[in-house]
């Protein structure tokens, strides 16, 4: 059952969820098995496997706000979330969380809204935009604390989606793969043009699995210049190296 695989991953990764949160991932998941027969969600289905590349790897999140000593309710952008990930988990599993989604294909749009609506989350809010257009609109620029994006693009192309969301003194995460070094080495020219200084790099480590993961934490120390975001589809075809 994946509540029984999500209950023990949860607790081989080192956290605790209550009834409540279990009850959520398991219709979360039902919902994504349901929604993925008739439109490209995910490849990964099997239960265990959800639970630990999906719901788990987006809880590691948490460990790279913690290094920022953020206390009360968190405001927090998820660009280029796709199938909720890792924004959803994340709010399931820190109810107190304002959490923005944001996706550039109306049906994942539709299978997002349906997630909040069944699991009954509330502050959560989901746009249908492109992330070069939405880090423009007045009322979400410069906004969050956090801006948060997983499995989207490399992190040059990646902090110039990010940073434009996030207030100074906030900061934007990226949850990366095996690789993670050398685009940390890529992105420091990005990082130092939207208004970031230091990188850093928290290591983590899935239940079942040995790969090299981490949560790349950029701390934001200056306003972003108006220039960028540059037009949707420019900072993938010309990152800035």
């Amino acid at each position: 059952m994946f509540r029984q695989e999500m209950e023990q991953a949860s607790s081989l990764y080192g956290l605790k969820l209550n009834e409540d949160q279990l009850d959520k991932f398991t219709t979360y998941y039902e919902l994504l098995l349901a929604w993925n027969e008739k439109m490209n969600l995910t490849a990964i289905t099997e239960e265990r496997e959800v639970a630990v590349k999906h719901m788990i790897d987006s809880l590691t999140a948490l460990a790279g706000w913690e290094t920022m000593g953020q206390e009360g309710s968190l405001h927090l952008v998820d660009v280029g979330t796709g199938a909720g990930f890792p924004g959803l988990p994340l709010k399931i599993f820190c109810p107190e969380l304002h959490l923005v989604l944001v996706d550039s294909l109306r049906k994942r749009v539709d299978f997002l809204e349906t997630v909040v609506e069944k699991l009954a989350l509330r502050n959560v809010q989901c746009l249908h935009m492109r992330a070069e257009e939405a880090a423009r609109r007045k009322e979400l620029r410069e906004r969050f604390d956090v801006a948060v994006s997983r499995a989207v693009a490399r992190l040059p192309v990646l902090v110039e989606y990010l940073f434009p969301f996030v207030r100074v003194g906030g900061a934007a995460l990226a949850l990366k793969g095996l690789q993670y070094r050398e685009e940390i080495e890529e992105a420091r020219r990005a990082v130092q043009l939207m208004g970031g200084r230091e990188i850093q790099a928290v290591p983590v480590t899935l239940p079942y699995l040995t790969d090299k993961r981490a949560v790349v934490v950029m701390k934001k120390e200056r306003p972003t210049p108006k220039a960028y975001p540059r037009k949707a589809g420019t900072p993938g075809k010309a990152p800035l190296l």
